[in-house]
């Protein structure tokens, strides 16, 4: 539905020297955009929310190749749109709602400056606001795209911000602004105390990765990764999301998806549950029994099962001898159970068109992608491709290493998940489990590749946290693609009151509520799956004493709470209670421990 909206601000100074010349409001009318010239004729913004300045006036812009960056010529304001309210609602079966809301007003800005044209297109939605820079068909450039060098965005937050700093599959270090030395990955996250700020970008299938980086208390975009990038189209989406408190950041995480528009039907898609199997045959039969067992989807075939990895001497047509592939593809059709294989980016960008239809013909589920470059132009644009070919076979896909999310499952919804993450693998400590959900979950799923350990093996040397915040993560981490047992023998998991809770726990959910938690502090998350309610409570460093009010369960409901927790002794305890709506529920949780809970109803 599109109606246009009146705006007082419409056009109050077209081409003046200085001060606002456009402004845009959210549908809900609590925070507005600014758009103004400074004295030399540069771009800038500001972002409100009420009469509160939450970014300052800003840069916009980009420097082309053909610029002289020392004497740029000023931008000239050529029209301005009329703001259009748009709003409709989508199904995503693969999300952590089944239902997503997009409602936005939206307005475009004509630029030139000297010979070219750009637009600058703006969108506001409650609590985020949204920009890109795109090439219009009359852009004054030969082939229809230009070089950019350097992008000239920036963000100056209004006061003193802490930074949680990290880059790729780093730690969270939480950094004054004005001591900044190191560059930060997108999505950032900022807080001064009572506001809190999600700096990200959506739709970036056709440009290189941005960082942020510090000068003078302001945030600027750079690209590390390349020294000049081609814009053909428009520019990924720069958004900016804020909350007065840390659980508000949630409400833009499905922003990216909201940014991205669809080109898939994403019904036929298979999210699920997979364990990892060592590289032999009996290792995969093993693998599709327990996971036919404990309801998994998957089973997957990691690095190794055609050769070393990183050679290209290794052949990804060619299964290893000590794995029988088509009898262990056989055996898990006949248990309803996929198999995913990995191939790294050596044997993809040597192999992907071959492998693609011969993997099909095999009777393959997915493929992992590993060690890609999703740092640079080039390295996004092949991406892009080759998820488009691979969902195009019926695969699905899980990208792994340093590739992260911008929303284009919305575009390919076999593309489940992907790492860009710290994951368990690494042995992260209970600060920064506490603090993903508030940072890097925020653009969207993630595989943390959970290594949770049995009576054979404890991996202690990695893992840092409970046994029961391992199970509550698997609710708190939105991944439609989740990789439970990372670690271990299938056959050594011979407690079933341990593991019971990954039996039940599903990857997509029809409604969830964030409902408590402070940064790398403790997190409590509730997600609905049918009729049931699944809730994960995790601590950080130290103990944590709570309560959440149960006022999202169905009224006049009593619910059987399953309820899983340490039981002191390296296991896991299991207790029932009864609970119903408006109950207050105690969360007492020791350092680095956790607690989830099933909530069927009677």
């Amino acid at each position: 539905m599109k109606t246009i909206l009146l705006s007082l601000a419409f056009l109050i100074s077209v081409g003046a020297s200085a001060g606002p010349i456009a402004s845009l409001r959210s549908p809900n009318k609590r925070q507005h955009l600014e758009l103004g010239l400074d004295t030399a004729g540069n771009l800038i913004y500001r972002y409100l929310s009420g009469d509160t300045v939450i970014i300052d006036w800003s840069p916009l812009g980009f420097i082309t190749t053909a610029d002289d960056p020392q004497h740029l010529a000023k931008t000239r304001i050529t029209n301005i749109t009329a703001p259009i309210s748009y709003s409709h609602k989508f199904a995503w079966p693969l999300g952590e709602n089944a239902i997503i809301d997009n409602t936005y007003n939206e307005r475009s800005v004509s630029c030139r400056r000297g010979n070219l044209a750009f637009v600058l297109d703006i969108r506001l939605y409650d609590g985020s606001a949204a920009f890109r820079y795109r090439l219009p068909k009359d852009a004054g450039i030969k082939n229809g795209s230009t070089t950019i060098r350097r992008e000239l965005t920036g963000f100056r937050p209004q006061g003193a911000y802490t930074i949680y700093q990290y880059n790729q599959e780093s730690v969270f270090t939480p950094t004054s602004l004005d001591t900044l030395r190191k560059t930060c990955d997108l999505p950032a996250t900022l807080t001064n105390g009572h506001t809190f700020i999600s700096i990200s970008e959506a739709d970036n299938e056709d440009y290189t990765k941005a960082e942020l980086t510090q000068n003078e208390n302001a945030l600027t975009l750079i690209y590390p990764h390349d020294t000049a990038v081609d814009l053909r189209d428009h520019t990924p989406w720069r958004t900016i999301s804020i909350a007065s408190n840390a659980i508000g950041l949630h409400n833009c995480s499905e922003l990216n998806l909201k940014l991205t528009p669809p080109a898939e039907n994403p019904q036929n898609i298979r999210p699920g549950k997979l364990i990892r199997a060592k590289l032999t045959t009996r290792a995969g039969l093993d693998c599709i029994d327990f996971a036919a067992k404990h309801h998994f989807q998957y089973i997957l075939f990691d690095a190794g099962w055609y050769g070393a990895e990183f050679t290209t001497i290794s052949d990804p047509t060619k299964p290893i001898a000590a794995i029988d592939m088509p009898a262990v593809i056989r055996y898990g059709k006949e248990h309803a159970i996929g198999i995913i294989l990995y191939v790294n980016y050596v044997g993809l960008r040597a192999h992907l068109d071959t492998i693609l239809p011969l993997y099909k013909k095999w009777g393959v589920a997915g493929l992992k992608f590993g060690f890609v470059d999703g740092l640079t132009q080039d390295g996004i644009r092949w991406l892009a491709k080759a998820i488009e070919k691979t969902a195009a076979k019926g695969f699905i896909l899980d990208i792994h290493d340093n590739y992260k999310p911008t929303g284009l499952s919305r575009r390919w919804p076999a593309l489940l998940t992907q790492e860009g993450i710290r994951g368990d693998e690494h042995g992260p400590d209970a600060f920064h489990t506490t603090a993903l959900p508030f940072t890097r979950f925020l653009a969207g799923p993630a595989d943390f590749t959970f290594c949770y350990p049995n009576a054979h093996n404890s991996f202690a040397k990695k893992l840092k946290v409970s046994k029961a915040q391992q199970l509550a993560l698997t609710v708190i981490f939105f991944s439609p693609l989740q990789s439970i047992f990372w670690y271990g023998d299938p056959n050594d998991y011979t407690d079933e009151k341990d593991i019971e809770f990954f039996t039940f726990v599903p990857t997509v959910w029809d409604e969830t509520h964030y409902l408590a938690g402070e940064i790398g502090k403790y997190v409590t998350v509730a997600r609905r799956h049918g009729d049931t309610w699944f809730i994960g409570n995790a601590a950080g460093p130290n103990d944590v004493t709570a309560s959440i009010r149960l006022d999202f369960l169905k009224p006049q409901t009593s619910y059987d709470a399953t309820i899983y927790e340490d039981d002191g002794h390296g296991g896991i305890a299991i207790r029932h209670e009864a609970l119903k709506q408006h109950d207050l529920l105690k969360i007492p949780i020791p350092a680095a421990g956790g607690e989830a809970l099933i909530l069927r109803p009677q």
